[in-house]
């Protein structure tokens, strides 16, 4: 868990140009340390009608509020309201990854998600809100493992487009969360793998 934290505090992440005049919204993505291994918090979302990140597995996180003064303001606050679990200074912010943009659903300039990352060192007692159906911890080792990655069709515009995921426990891993934990891995890791071909097919 240091050696992240350090290399989290040397990463430089990308921020994108347009983001003041983008929508914006923030997640946690959450790291505690279980049975000596580093593991990441993942929720998984309720099935909601018009909802389009409806059952997928996320961090907990949502848009930007008018009262939020910040990205990392977002992060904090939604992780309260989504899992009851309430960041405060000892649960530190070892660092942000690079801002991703949400394809929009209207409007042309989508939205940009700033992933902050915090470690947790506590026990926390978990209440989930109606947005959230489960909580997971997943473990590094799982996630690290390149054999683990498998592929999926994600219909898109009448279209099969086959994208990498990963499948936890009966729990499908793809999209913009799998794109934050691929940057994630890479820096833990100290490695940069060729990422680029399903990164294009998942921005679509």
């Amino acid at each position: 868990m240091q050696l992240i934290e350090t290399r989290l505090g040397r990463h430089r992440p990308g921020k994108k140009w347009l983001r003041q005049f983008m929508k914006r919204s923030a997640v946690a993505m959450i790291l505690q340390v279980h049975d000596d291994e580093p593991h990441i918090l993942m929720i998984k979302r309720a099935e909601r009608e018009g909802d389009p990140w409806s059952g997928h597995m996320a961090f907990p996180g949502g848009r930007m509020d008018a009262v939020d003064r910040n990205g990392f303001a977002v992060a904090v606050r939604e992780t309260g309201e989504e899992i009851g679990l309430h960041l405060g200074e000892s649960d530190r912010c070892i660092g942000r990854l690079s801002e991703l943009n949400a394809r929009p659903h209207r409007g042309a300039l989508g939205m940009a998600v700033s992933p902050f990352v915090f470690r947790l060192e506590r026990e926390a007692a978990l209440s989930l809100n109606h947005e959230v159906d489960e909580v997971i911890w997943v473990p590094f080792t799982f996630l690290m493992n390149e054999n683990n990655l498998e592929e999926m069709l994600w219909q898109y515009r009448g279209a099969d487009i086959p994208v990498p995921c990963y499948n936890y426990q009966g729990r499908c891993i793809w999209g913009l969360s799998l794109m934050m934990l691929g940057e994630l891995l890479d820096i833990a890791g100290n490695r940069r793998l060729d990422r680029s071909r399903w990164r294009v097919r998942l921005r679509r």
